[in-house]
């Protein structure tokens, strides 16, 4: 297990900057996930702690060793790829021992790190086939396996699951993280599905363009989103923004007028200044304190337990979780509840969480 810090660490290629100034604490045996849109610079910035990109500026420790200038081989890290990265040619227990092998370990120590790996991922009976003849989630086994056997300080894992079907994703993840939990090695995770990041980690890592936008456990961020950008990240469908002017004790939104909650009153304060309002499409539902907005339907998506309405409430696009047999019909205007309890209030400037 091991601690890992970022300190001030940058990247630029040229004159372009693509990572300009971050600054992280890992802790020991932490599941920690990064993630955000593509682009973001989260790869990049596992790839530097890998030693597989090189540091522009700042230094990067693992425990208490600058490992900034390190090459990847001696860091003690174990990384899993996006697509694997097996030898076709060679059998499960071969890939396995690959790496042990070029390092010269005592045969009797591989072949006890290799059962043991094979044992705890349940890959005992595909020891002799090649990659080809496995499936997906079986090949994710293997190269999991192969990281496991190098006894790291910290798993790195590269949006491991983007590769398998949806109902693989959600097996491999849950296994992923009890594997992390009965090794208890620090681990870094990658991945663009904010889904993948809230079920799985500890603390996530919203990044944006190169920065590092908010550091929190999972609820944290649903419930506490630091900034616009944050709180429409997190969470499927995303959030609904509407600008809005306080009048008194109640909101103008789309001239209608929702009530705020006492809750909320003291902190937004009765001028009349603009703020924005976020509401998360869960969050329009009865409630006890609420108010109620037109919405025209566009589109009507049942999905079982609930169904998603998309529509346009004066000329802000909306989409609300609304009850599986909700009346309403496409191109008909309808009365949706907002749970005025849940929502968020954002500085109309800065973009900020009020």
């Amino acid at each position: 297990m091991a601690t890992v810090s970022f300190q001030h660490v940058s990247k630029s290629y040229g004159d372009l900057e693509v990572i300009p100034d971050i600054s992280l604490d890992i802790h020991d045996g932490e599941f920690l996930v990064l993630v955000g849109p593509s682009g973001c610079g989260k790869t990049t910035t596992l790839r530097m702690l890998a030693g597989l990109e090189e540091v522009s500026k700042g230094t990067i420790k693992i425990d208490s060793s600058n490992v900034t200038r390190l090459r990847p081989g001696l860091r003690d890290c174990a990384m899993v790829f996006q697509n694997y990265a097996l030898y076709p040619h060679m059998s499960v227990s071969n890939n396995i021992a690959y790496g042990m092998k070029v390092r010269k370990l005592d045969a009797g120590e591989i072949e006890s790190r290799l059962n043991n790996a094979a044992e705890l991922l349940g890959l005992m009976p595909l020891m002799d086939r090649k990659p080809k003849t496995l499936s997906g989630g079986q090949r994710q086994r293997v190269a999991i396996g192969r990281a496991i056997v190098r006894n790291p300080k910290v798993f790195l894992f590269d949006e491991p699951l983007s590769n398998l079907d949806a109902k693989l994703r959600v097996e491999m993840r849950t296994e992923i993280r009890q594997l992390q939990r009965r090794l208890g090695t620090t681990a870094v995770y990658v991945t663009h599905d904010q889904t993948e990041a809230m079920t799985m980690a500890d603390r996530v890592v919203v990044m944006n363009e190169g920065r590092i936008e908010q550091v929190a456990e999972p609820i944290e961020l649903y419930e506490k989103p630091k900034n616009l950008f944050v709180a429409k990240f997190i969470g499927a469908p995303a959030m609904n923004v509407f600008k809005a002017r306080i009048e008194g004790n109640f909101l103008n939104v789309e001239n209608t007028l929702l009530p705020i909650a006492g809750k909320d009153v003291r902190r937004l304060g009765s001028s009349s200044d603009e703020v924005l309002l976020g509401v998360r499409p869960e969050h329009m539902r009865a409630s006890d304190v609420q108010g109620t907005l037109s919405v025209t339907p566009t589109a009507l998506e049942p999905l079982g337990p609930h169904t998603i309405l998309i529509g346009h409430c004066a000329n802000t696009r909306i989409s609300a979780q609304v009850a599986p047999y909700f009346t309403a019909q496409v191109g008909t205007a309808c009365d949706i509840p907002v749970d005025m309890q849940q929502v968020h209030y954002f500085d109309s400037k800065t973009l900020e969480r009020i």
